[in-house]
C-alpha cells in the first residue's frame, strides 16, 4: 500500500487517548511480521494498549544501531467541533488529505509503513526501526513503557527521528511538559455558619494565585531562549471543580495545573517552589481553621525537554537530508526528549503543520505527505 492509502486505514481507526489502540497497532504488527521485520508490543497495565517496535535489519542482518522512526498513534478528541466530513473517513480537499490525526501524527506513520518494502530491499549497513507509541497526547504516558524494554533487550538504536508535523523542518528543541493534579480537602458546613467550615476553594484559588505569581516571575526574570516562539517557561492553571451547593462551605476543590519548562530549566525547581508555599504558608493556615484539613498534590505525565545536539550523528543527518541549518525550537512537547534521556540522541522532523493539530477539519497536504516520502526514502539509502 502506498502512503495515502494506508493514511486511509489509519485514520479509519479510532485511536482518541481514552480508547483502546489495539485494533490500529495489532494491524500494522501484521502487516510488518508479513514483510518479515522483528516486532514486539509493549502492553499498559490494563492490556488495552500496547505501543509497537519493529526492526528492519540491515542488508547483512545487522540489527543493532541504526535509526528509529518514531510515531504516536493516538488522537486528541473530535468532541464538540465542527467538522465538515466524518473525522474518521479520510477525504481529499484542495490538495490535502482531511481526517483526525492525517497531521498529527498518522501521516508520518503511514509514509513509514508505506516504505517498508522498499527499505527491506535497500542495501543498507544499518537497521531500521519502527516505534509507534499510545497516549502521547495525554502526556506521554505509553512511550517509557516501550523504551524501558528497548533497555532489557539490548537494543541501542544510534538516532531518532519523531515524526511529529514540521513542515518537513528541522526541530532541535522543545520545552518540557509537566502535569499536576491537586486536591484541597477542607470541612463543609452550612454558608450561614462560614467560621466553622474550612473552604476548600478558597485555599484552592490561594494557591491558584501563587502558580500564577510563580509564571509571572518566570515571564518577567527568565531564564530566556529567543528561539521559542514563547522564550521562556510557563505556567497555568486549566481545570478546575469544587462545592457542591451555594449554600454550603465547599470541603474539597481540586484542580488540574502544568507547566512547560525551557531545556536547561529543572522541572523539579518549579515544583518545588510550589509545594513549598503549600508546606510553609497555606497548609499551616488551613490546619488553624481546621486541624484534618490536607492538599494533596499528584503528579500526572511529564514529558522531558529536547535539546538536541547539533554535533549528534542524527542532528547532522536529518539537517543534511532536508538541507535545513535553521536553529528551530517549539513550545509544544513530543516523546523526542524520553528517547534522548535514554542516550537515543533524537530530532523532530515530519509532514503536516502544527497548525493544523487538534483543529476540525484537521488535515496533511499532499505535498507534505509527498516530501516526507522522499526524505524517509533518502534517510534509508543513507544507511
Amino acid at each position: 500500500m502506498n502512503t495515502r492509502t494506508w493514511l486511509e486505514e489509519l485514520v479509519a481507526f479510532d485511536t482518541t487517548s481514552r480508547n483502546s489502540n489495539l485494533a490500529l497497532i495489532e494491524t500494522a504488527r501484521d502487516y510488518l511480521k508479513g514483510q518479515g521485520a522483528a516486532a514486539w508490543l509493549a502492553h499498559n497495565p490494563e492490556k488495552t494498549k500496547a505501543n509497537l517496535f519493529a526492526t528492519l535489519p540491515a542488508a547483512d542482518g545487522n540489527t543493532d544501531g541504526g535509526v528509529v522512526l518514531s510515531g504516536h498513534t493516538d488522537v486528541v478528541p473530535v468532541d464538540g467541533q465542527d467538522w465538515s466530513s466524518d473525522p474518521f473517513k479520510l477525504v481529499e480537499k484542495n490538495g490535502a488529505l482531511q481526517g483526525r490525526g492525517a497531521c498529527d501524527m498518522k501521516g508520518f506513520i503511514a509514509s513509514s509503513l508505506a516504505l517498508v518494502p522498499e527499505f527491506l530491499a535497500m542495501p543498507r549497513k544499518k537497521p531500521i526501526h519502527l516505534a509507534f507509541s499510545y497516549d502521547e497526547e495525554v502526556g506521554c504516558a505509553g512511550a517509557p513503557l516501550m523504551l524501558a524494554e528497548l533497555k532489557d533487550r539490548g537494543i541501542r538504536p544510534e538516532g531518532c527521528v519523531v515524526g511529529e508535523p514540521t513542515s518537513m523542518k528541522v526541530v532541535v528543541a522543545h520545552k518540557g511538559i509537566n502535569l499536576f493534579r491537586c486536591r484541597v480537602h477542607g470541612k463543609a458546613a452550612h454558608s450561614s455558619l462560614t467560621p466553622r467550615g474550612c473552604n476548600a476553594i478558597e485555599y484552592a484559588a490561594l494557591l491558584i494565585c501563587r502558580i500564577r505569581e510563580l509564571a509571572d516571575a518566570m515571564k518577567a526574570k527568565g531564564p530566556y531562549d529567543e528561539f521559542f516562539d514563547v522564550p521562556f517557561s510557563t505556567m497555568t492553571t486549566n481545570q478546575i471543580r469544587g462545592g457542591i451547593a451555594v449554600n454550603t462551605i465547599p470541603e474539597l476543590c481540586e484542580f488540574m495545573y502544568e507547566f512547560r519548562n525551557l531545556p536547561g530549566v529543572s522541572s523539579d525547581s518549579i515544583q518545588v517552589d510550589v509545594e513549598r508555599y503549600v508546606r510553609e504558608e497555606l497548609l499551616p493556615r488551613m490546619q488553624a481553621e481546621y486541624a484534618d484539613a490536607r492538599i494533596e498534590i499528584e503528579t500526572g505525565a511529564a514529558a522531558p525537554a529536547l535539546e538536541a545536539s547539533e554535533l549528534a550523528a542524527i542532528t547532522e543527518l536529518v539537517r543534511g537530508l532536508t538541507q535545513d541549518r535553521a536553529t528551530r525550537k517549539v513550545a509544544y512537547g513530543t516523546e523526542a526528549g524520553l528517547f534522548q534521556g535514554v542516550g537515543i540522541p533524537a530530532v523532530v522532523c515530519g509532514p503536516g503543520s502544527i497548525e493544523q493539530a487538534h483543529k476540525p477539519d484537521e488535515f496533511v497536504a499532499l505535498d507534505q505527505l509527498d516530501a516526507c516520502d522522499r526524505f524517509l526514502r533518502q534517510l534509508g539509502h543513507s544507511l
